[in-house]
């Protein structure tokens, strides 16, 4: 008996590795791929990939996931090279309200795009 009620423990410890994983969080598929991409100056321009990042936000609001973050401080970054600063203000600021460990990084950004826009 005791090797079968052994083999019991064992068969429920093994089964319960099976259970699904917890859900994600956050909505990431391609923002990795997107930064990256643009950090290692990717041939595609700020435009190409604001659409795409706009495709993703709207995928994780269908999917009632949040954006990861960073992603609305990126965008802010592609919308500050295509001269749209109301847009990335709104942007930085979004990324500050839903991280706010964020502000003081958000805030420093924030100067630096109205230094640059002087």
């Amino acid at each position: 008996m005791k090797v079968a009620s052994r083999l019991m423990v064992v068969a429920a410890l093994a089964l319960g590795g099976c259970a699904a994983s917890p859900p994600q969080m956050y909505h990431w598929p391609d923002y990795q791929r997107n930064v990256y991409d643009y950090m290692k100056g990717d041939t595609s321009n700020p435009a190409e990939q604001l659409q795409r990042m706009s495709v993703q936000a709207d995928a994780a609001r269908a999917a009632g996931k949040s954006l990861p973050p960073g992603f609305r401080a990126h965008v802010a970054v592609l919308e500050i090279q295509l001269g749209q600063y109301d847009d990335a203000k709104k942007q930085f600021e979004a990324e500050k309200a839903a991280f706010p460990e964020s502000a003081q990084y958000m805030d420093f950004l924030l100067k630096q795009m109205n230094e640059k826009k002087s």
